[in-house]
């Protein structure tokens, strides 16, 4: 039995055509800086957003948390949605990594506006931290795929602009946001101090995340990486399909989206079904009826060859991405309808 895989966008394969770029990338050492398929996605990745510089890594955990330790010094505080990715699923990052402490907002879905960001502000005095850097995630994972929009974006650049404050974008699938809302990269760029996005997810590469920002900052980032063991050798094998992810799966999420409000539609009418937040793009969370758990459910999906997320002790999490087809989605639609 083939499973259809709904647990995250992060389980999609290459495409042939990546695995052809990554078979062919000329390949260099990137601790030396000598990789020139790396320094091409880096180049390529700064010039979408119109910014100076950018740093290839591992994972969006390790550009998320170079980005905060490059803004913050220790015992500053940070400012974040308690649904954030940072604060929820890297592990305490903020605290061990860069010994800053955290203050929690509750956003709508995930998304904080200025006025909070504004009254969350520690004053200048030595018995609270200080504050230094505000972070954002687009599309909210918690918050069910849900998008800012750029004029709430503008309102708090220019609270953080007031009070010194650096504004560090989490945009793990920030191209999906970006198709949704019909935005562009460069109105990120001139926003954000800096932005992280995920290669991994959306545009279906095997690994890899790139840190953007300016000149100086990714100086500073490319030292914290190596400190965090990030740093690559022959890594163009893999900045290869970041580079083609770039050039051809951007504009194809839409497909993803459109996945996604199938399924939306096919929740709302289910008899088991009690919630289902908004979908904007690729993420599907609902929540159950008493009677049956999350754990149960996603249990009768997998015994029928779906593969979906247990989000908690009622809430299930489904993904689309690039190997979720038409055909997948109908029949997913009629298994729904069987349980």
């Amino acid at each position: 039995m083939k499973l259809i895989d709904y647990r995250s966008d992060t389980v999609t394969q290459p495409t042939a055509a990546m695995h052809e770029a990554m078979m062919n990338a000329k390949l260099g050492d990137d601790v030396f800086g000598e990789d020139p398929t790396v320094n091409e996605l880096e180049t390529k990745a700064a010039a979408l957003f119109d910014m100076e510089a950018a740093l290839f890594c591992p994972s969006g955990t390790m550009t998320n948390q170079i980005g905060i330790k490059m803004h913050t010094q220790p015992g500053d505080e940070v400012i974040c949605d308690f649904l954030s990715h940072v604060y929820q699923y890297e592990g305490g990052g903020i605290a061990f990594n860069s010994g800053a402490s955290v203050r929690l907002l509750t956003g709508n879905r995930g998304r904080i506006e200025a006025a909070q960001v504004k009254d969350a502000i520690n004053p200048d005095d030595a018995h609270k931290p200080r504050t230094s850097l505000v972070v954002l995630e687009n599309t909210s994972n918690r918050g069910g795929g849900s998008c800012y929009e750029l004029s709430e974006i503008e309102l708090i650049k220019k609270v953080c602009a007031e009070n010194k404050l650096q504004l560090h974008l989490d945009g793990a699938r920030l191209f999906n946001a970006l198709v949704y809302k019909n935005q562009s990269a460069k109105e990120y760029g001139r926003l954000f101090d800096s932005v992280s996005i995920c290669l991994s997810k959306g545009l279906g590469c095997p690994v890899g995340s790139v840190l953007i920002g300016r000149k100086d900052d990714i100086k500073k980032a490319r030292r914290i990486r190596k400190v965090f063991g990030g740093g690559m050798r022959q890594a163009g094998v893999l900045a290869a399909a970041g580079i083609y992810a770039l050039d051809h799966h951007i504009e194809r999420l839409a497909e993803d989206h459109t996945h996604a409000k199938a399924i939306e539609a096919a929740l709302l009418s289910h008899s088991k079904i009690e919630s289902v937040l908004p979908v904007e793009t690729n993420i599907i969370i609902f929540n159950l009826k008493e009677g049956m758990t999350a754990a149960e459910f996603v249990l009768k999906l997998k015994e029928k060859g779906v593969l979906a997320f247990a989000t908690g002790k009622q809430s299930i999490r489904f993904v689309t991405h690039l190997d979720i087809s038409k055909e997948m989605v109908d029949e997913t639609i009629e298994i729904l309808k069987t349980l």
